[in-house]
């Protein structure tokens, strides 16, 4: 007869089995990640490294787009550094990231901090500043080149003033600073949004703390609020940065690269040198240097905007 004891005690004990035990629910998840993620590696591998391996191939050839062609080494680097409206280009380039990165974020981060918290509206006043940034680039390029135009709202608005009216995009000083204005308008809440996710991290118990301390507004964001949006900030700049090196639609829709080639970028002159004058090899050299360039100031800015509480880095 079994006592009661012996039953429990068997009941509680581990089933002995054979050693082969049926698989793990995380190994058939790790097997079915894998799989559905194959169809989007494949489109990531065919259309962006495929090509850039394509157009890297082809940097070093006088390949015209159609037809045979022929290597000839660093002949297309060596003419982009020896034309002198290219070596503009790249100073238009570099003037509108590092403008575009600076005013976009600050702005943005102002915007931010204005809405963060307290205002009853601070809803319907972040959809009005996020809108410009569901519009398409193209589109708010020609709305603002009706009101740059030389009869336009903003000279009749300085006619109202007593003050002559001024062409603004067809002046070499005032073309690109033109063009940095449209863009940072459109983007400015794309970088709020950018920033309020990263205040919505922020414990308003350690702002209220800094308060009680005695810190000013000034010391409570450098001091409390600035180190928590850090990762906030690394994407911020990095996203304005990469838009800044690469920027086309703004300069094509209001001066297509006019005048005199003052608002000339290097994508503008990708875009050219290979469908326009059928100079494709050239034109694939022109975005592999605009290529390399985005990647070596992305770098450098990653390492500028690090945690540096890591590790003491």
């Amino acid at each position: 007869m079994v006592t009661q004891t012996e039953v429990v005690t068997t009941a509680g004990a581990p089933r002995r089995g054979t050693g082969r035990g049926p698989r793990t629910s995380s190994q058939h998840v790790r097997l079915g990640a894998w799989w559905w993620a194959l169809p989007a590696l494949a489109l990531v591998l065919v259309v962006i490294y495929a090509s850039t391996a394509a157009g890297g191939f082809f940097a070093f050839t006088n390949w015209s787009g159609v037809g045979d062609f022929a290597f000839i080494g660093l002949d297309n680097f060596v003419k982009i550094f020896r034309t002198p409206e290219l070596i503009g280009s790249l100073w238009n380039t570099l003037f509108l990231a590092v403008g575009f990165l600076v005013f976009t974020n600050v702005l943005g981060l102002l915007f931010a901090l204005a809405l963060n918290r307290g205002l009853k509206s601070r809803y319907v006043l972040r959809t009005l500043v996020f809108m410009p940034a569901v519009v398409s680039p193209i589109a708010v390029s020609y709305i603002w080149k009706f009101i740059f135009d030389f009869n336009g709202p903003l000279n009749q608005l300085l006619t109202g003033l007593g003050q002559p009216k001024v062409n603004w995009l067809a002046s070499p000083t005032l073309a690109l600073w033109c063009v940095l204005v449209v863009l940072v308008w459109q983007n400015i809440g794309f970088i709020m949004v950018t920033y309020l996710a990263g205040l919505a991290t922020v414990p308003v118990e350690l702002e209220e703390a800094g308060a009680l301390d005695g810190a000013g507004p000034f010391r409570r964001f450098r001091y409390v609020v600035l180190p928590m949006i850090q990762p906030s900030v690394a994407i911020a700049t990095t996203l304005t940065l990469i838009q800044g090196l690469r920027v086309f639609d703004q300069v094509v829709a209001l001066t297509g690269g006019g005048p005199a080639g003052a608002t000339q970028t290097l994508a503008l002159e990708v875009y050219q040198e290979a469908f326009t004058y059928q100079q494709f090899g050239f034109g694939a050299a022109l975005a592999l240097v605009l290529s390399l360039l985005i990647l070596v100031f992305s770098i450098a800015q990653q390492w500028a905007t690090r945690d540096r509480s890591e590790k003491g880095a």
